[in-house]
């Protein structure tokens, strides 16, 4: 069994920061890219951040310079840093991983979201 928690969301005016964790657990025996992604009411899942097992980067073009992707590798966890934010980054937040496990499958994995609000 494999899971993916969230923590961090809430409620935050607007140019406030958040800072989103996701821990992944269970059985595999290593972890890709892992990534961010957001769900506003409405609309589809889109793609926040995304970074690779060796620290590479990739941003949505609304996310570069108030968002910012890491990971620690021994702790298996993904963090979002989310400074200047806006209304209209209202969403829920999904973290996402690839993980391989024992018998060298990989699978793409999702956590089960955390809201983020942010007031004007």
């Amino acid at each position: 069994q494999v899971q993916l928690v969230e923590s961090g969301g809430g409620l935050v005016q607007a140019g406030g920061s958040l800072t989103l964790s996701c821990v992944a657990s269970g059985s595999y025996i290593r972890i890709g890219n892992m990534g961010w992604y957001r769900q506003a009411p409405g609309k589809q899942r889109e793609l926040v951040a995304v970074i690779t097992s060796g620290g590479s980067t990739t941003y949505v073009d609304d996310a570069k310079g108030r968002f910012t992707i890491s990971r620690d590798n021994a702790k298996n966890t993904v963090y979002l840093q989310m400074n200047c934010l806006k209304p209209e980054d209202k969403a829920v937040y999904y973290c996402s991983a690839a993980l391989t496990n024992y018998s060298g499958r990989l699978a793409n994995y999702w956590g089960q979201g955390t809201q983020v609000t942010v007031s004007s």
